[in-house]
This record gives structure tokens, sequence and C-alpha cells, in this order.
């Protein structure tokens, strides 16, 4: 079987411990923290008050915008309050609806399989997928509604479900592609429906080979859909890299898939996908992975979206050891947090646990010119000179003559650095000065 790729890259210890733990959803908490920011673009305006009874899957949040998501109660209950609250992306707090669950979990009055959902069209579809909410469950979180309205002119003739799940740790797409494969391909075909596109490829790397078996299997009902196994290696799972390594095609500078002619969903999406045009599901739930040498319940869990960590860590057995540092998502590319009292949102892919065994600090050297960085960066930049400019404040020449604005942010310059050079955070610092003088 051939084996798709792209130039650049690391390959750093995969840890995929978890892979062959089946996901298993967590009992419901008493109390669950929504917040209105949980996606791409602008946050959605609250529908609700405090006092309100909600049901599950109710709408409490309007999408404020194009760019913006829909929000819904996780579970029925009361809203105890509105308020400002701890946010697993933001440094400061963002406004929270905090709903206590009454314990009965009942479903809002138009949950329910669509006898026609085979046949819904185009625009049905589009606006299904608006209605529930969804955003790409990957980590990047981008309302999945837009993605499917490109405009007239940027037509899409190649659909790729991301499977590729290249960070470490982090299974829960795995142990969906494992469980739920002939989901995530009605998902698929509904996706390729929604845009015109002609063909659909499923991409995942080679050291997931249960996932591939499961896929294989299901694909004999769906003849329209291809699978294309791409080789390990990180970060193989970020889109421009993914479409590169299955079509040949290079998204141009400052440009998006669309203007190639693809479009990139995530596996976990495909299916809420699915979900929302045959049921009618909103996005109130995800399966994440919870890993690392401090977590002691290591697994794949279905949650409700608000649960906090800490509850998540003490319903799997709670921690070991001394942890040295907690992050959401992958460790290459997640973000640090500073409190398990944080709740998971629609683009939290992982919670990991960390001691001493996983997490070395190390005092940065100067650069050595030694070029590693160059040779794995997959966008084909120049980490050592793009973190000179920053320091030095060139960041019209970093932007305009070195690219800076095309850094992915993957970590894989950071990660080869004999220098320990903290490449990604001066190259953050430097998108960020560059926003704040605009």
């Amino acid at each position: 079987m051939n084996k798709f790729t792209f130039r650049g890259g690391v390959h750093p210890p995969y840890n995929k411990i978890t892979s062959n733990k089946k996901i298993e959803a967590l009992p419901l908490p008493e109390v669950l923290y929504v917040p209105l920011s949980q996606h791409a673009g602008k946050p959605a305006k609250p529908l609700v008050k405090r006092g309100d009874v909600v049901k599950k899957g109710q709408k409490i949040g309007e999408a404020d915008g194009f760019i913006s998501a829909n929000i819904h109660a996780p579970t029925s209950g009361k809203v105890k309050s509105i308020m400002e609250h701890p946010h697993p992306v933001f440094l400061e707090n963002v406004p929270t609806v905090i709903i206590e669950a009454d314990g009965d979990d009942t479903w809002f009055d138009g949950y329910g399989e669509r006898k026609d959902w085979q046949e819904r069209t185009r625009e049905e579809i589009i606006n299904d997928v608006k209605e529930a909410g969804i955003v790409g469950l990957g980590g990047a979180a981008f309302p999945s509604h837009v993605k499917l309205s490109p405009p007239p002119e940027k037509k899409i003739d190649t659909v790729i479900i991301n499977g590729a799940e290249c960070e470490p740790y982090l299974t829960a797409d795995d142990r969906l592609m494992q469980e739920r494969p002939e989901d995530m391909l009605w998902g698929a075909r509904l996706i390729k429906r929604a845009v015109g596109a002609e063909k659909v490829y499923i991409a995942i790397e080679d050291n997931k080979p249960k996932a591939i078996n499961s896929i294989q299997d299901a694909l004999r009902e769906f003849d329209d859909i291809e699978l294309r196994v791409v080789k390990t290696k990180y970060p193989e799972g970020a889109e421009k890299q993914l479409i590169k390594a299955l079509t040949g095609r290079e998204v141009p500078r400052g440009g998006l898939p669309m203007d190639v002619g693809c479009l990139v969903h995530n596996a976990g999406t495909s299916i809420a996908i699915y979900e929302a045009v045959r049921f009618g599901k909103p996005l109130i739930e995800r399966v994440l992975t919870l890993s690392g040498s401090g977590a002691q319940g290591k697994g794949n869990y279905l949650v409700r979206i608000g649960t906090q960590f800490s509850y998540i860590v003490g319903k799997t057995g709670g921690t070991s050891g001394d942890i040295k540092k907690v992050i959401m998502g992958g460790p290459m590319m997640g973000i640090s947090q500073y409190s398990l009292d944080v709740p998971v949102i629609k683009g939290t892919s992982g919670i990991l646990l960390f001691t001493s065994k996983e997490v070395k600090f190390h005092e940065p050297y100067p650069c050595i010119r030694c070029s590693r960085c160059v040779s794995v960066c997959p966008m084909g930049l120049l980490p050592l000179i793009l973190v000179d400019l920053v320091k030095y404040g060139r960041l019209e020449i970093a932007k305009e003559q070195y690219g800076l604005l095309d850094c992915i942010e993957c970590g894989s310059c950071a990660y080869i650095c004999p220098s320990h050079i903290p490449h990604v955070q001066w190259i953050k610092y430097g998108k960020s000065e560059l926003r704040r003088k605009k």
C-alpha cells in the first residue's frame, strides 16, 4: 500500500498508550459550565437568563455573525447563573452559562431521527450543521458550516477526512474510527454532498492498524470513498500538510484549502455532522483522551461539554505523582492549564497530566546555526531567522519576506532544537505584536 507524506516534520515519542482503551461515557456531573466562547470567531449571544429551565440540546447561545457558532445545553436542568468563569484557552475569564442538572437528562422537543436524512439537500445539510453548533473537533474549533459554504468561485472537488491524529498521546479519533466507522463514513458522504465534491479521502496514519482495518471493512458499503494511509510523522494531521501529501497541491501563502479545491474535516467532526443531519443532535458532548504519567484513569471518554477537568480526573481515579504540567490537547500544540477548574469545550481533544517523568525544563542557549529547525519545518520557513527578526522588532520584514504569518505553530522547530530555543513562543509573540499594531 502506497503511504503518503510531506516534506519536513519530526518523530516525537508518540505514546499512544490509550489506543486500546474503548470509549467510556462518564457519569453526568451535577453542574456544567458552558462558555459562550468555544469556537473561532465571535462569542455566541446568550438566549437564557438565571432561573430559566432548559432541556438537553436546547439552544442557549446564538451565533453572533457568520463566523460564530450556536451553543446548546448539555443536559436538562436550571440555569444557575451566567457569570465570568475560567476558560481553558483564554487567560481572562469569559461569560459562561452555569447549569444545574436535574438528573432527568430530558431531550429538547426537536431531537429525533429524520426519515429523509439520507436525502437532505445541500442547503439543508449546511443548515443542520449550523443549527447544531458543530465546529472542528481536532482543536481549532472553526465553525463547520462556514467551511461547508465556500464562495461560488471556490469549487471544492476533494474532501479529506482527517484521521491522522498525529499529536502524541491523543487517541480519541483512533477509537472513534475503530468503534464508529460507518457513522464517520456517512458523515463524509454528507459533507461530500454539501460541497458537491467528486472525491473523498479518509487519511489515517500507519500507526493505527486497527482503525485502518475497521475503515477498510466499512468501506465495502461506501464505494465513493477511498482510504489513504499516510506515514506516521508529526504534523501529518495539519491540513496544509495533509493536502500536500494526498493531492500534491500546495495551499498558497495566506490562502486556505478551498483555494486549491480541498476541504478538510476531522474524523470526530464527520461523526458530529452525521448525528446532526440524521437526528438533529447538537454538539453537546465529545470524546477526549485522558493520559500522561500523572493520570490514574488513562483512557478515552465521552463527556458532556461544560464538564470540569477536575471532575473527569476525580471520576477516573485521580492523579498519580507530583503533577508538573496539565495540557489541554496534545503536548506539541496543546495549551498549558493553570487549574483543573476549567470546563471541557468543543475543542478539547485531550487532557494530559504530566509529572517530572515527562516534563523537563531547559535553559535556552544561543543559536548555533545548525539549521535543524529549517530542515524539519513543514511550511518551509526559516525559524531561526524569524526568531531573530522578532527579537529585534523587525516584524514587517519577518511577515513580508520570511512568512511569519505562515507558521502553523506546530512546534517541530522547538522540539528538534539542540539549544532549546522556544521558537514557537517567539513567533506567537511576533504575531500578537503585528495584530496589536494593526
